[in-house]
């Protein structure tokens, strides 16, 4: 296992800020991984040269989403507070985020990859939110996923947990490139086209077509958050759920 869950580094002359999730196989979501995305974030984002972020990871598969541990009661309002930060800053960066990614990106994974602006997918990659076949509900993806895809299909996966394809992902529009070599396809585009671009005026590009998209995701995470928390983790079936899957058995559901 490496020494820290994330590996950083300035590439492109110093125009491109490179995060890769480093826990592989899994590269799960848990508070290392998140803190180590939030200080990289925070120390670098502000970088006035920075013209694009490239987030991918290790390993065969993105991540296999969040801590399942982490979700339990005694530990969910922390969880939910830092992973929220994270996303808050991943969807108000006026510096566009690159994604590439391979395997399996499930649950916080995709949460994440979600609150990007440019998804580059390899054929392989398989993409879902199965929070609720473990009785919780994916607050950030609940938020993000409505103004990625349209309500339609973010309720398709927010409501059944089944996984998609890179080529119904990027039919649906969650996908924007699928590409046999997904990181090289990210520094392609990057090169192509952001690179050659003023990194002020691109800010202000990404702070323009985003004005309203971040208000409302903004505000989302809020009634979420307080739904989870204060409504969902006191019911029998969410804890029950987390319990059960952590013990590997079938969970027995009382339907409340």
């Amino acid at each position: 296992m490496s020494a820290t869950p994330l590996k950083v580094w300035l590439d492109q002359s110093g125009t491109l800020l490179r995060l890769r999730l480093a826990r592989p196989k899994a590269n799960i979501i848990d508070a290392p991984m998140i803190a180590a995305l939030r200080a990289a974030l925070d120390e670098h984002l502000a970088n006035v040269r920075l013209r694009g972020v490239l987030l991918d990871a290790e390993g065969p598969h993105f991540s296999f989403g969040a801590s399942v541990q982490e979700h339990l009661p005694e530990a969910c309002a922390e969880m939910i507070d830092q992973m929220h930060g994270l996303i808050a800053q991943l969807v108000e960066s006026t510096v566009p985020i690159l994604v590439a990614v391979r395997g399996q990106c499930l649950g916080g994974g995709l949460e994440v990859v979600a609150a990007g602006h440019f998804i580059f997918a390899a054929p392989d990659a398989m993409m879902g939110q199965p929070e609720v076949k473990i009785g919780v509900f994916a607050p950030p993806a609940s938020c993000l996923l409505p103004e990625k895809i349209g309500q339609s299909q973010a309720e398709d996966l927010l409501f059944s947990g089944r996984s998609i394809g890179a080529e119904e992902a990027h039919r649906i529009g969650l996908v924007n490139v699928v590409a046999e070599n997904p990181e090289q396809a990210a520094l392609g585009y990057f090169q192509e086209f952001l690179a050659p671009l003023s990194a002020s005026t691109v800010r202000f590009a990404v702070k323009a077509a985003r004005i309203t998209v971040n208000e409302r995701i903004k505000f989302r995470l809020d009634a979420v958050k307080k739904l989870y928390l204060e409504e969902l983790m006191v019911t029998h079936d969410a804890v029950e759920g987390l319990q059960a899957f952590l013990s590997k058995r079938t969970a027995v559901w009382i339907d409340r």
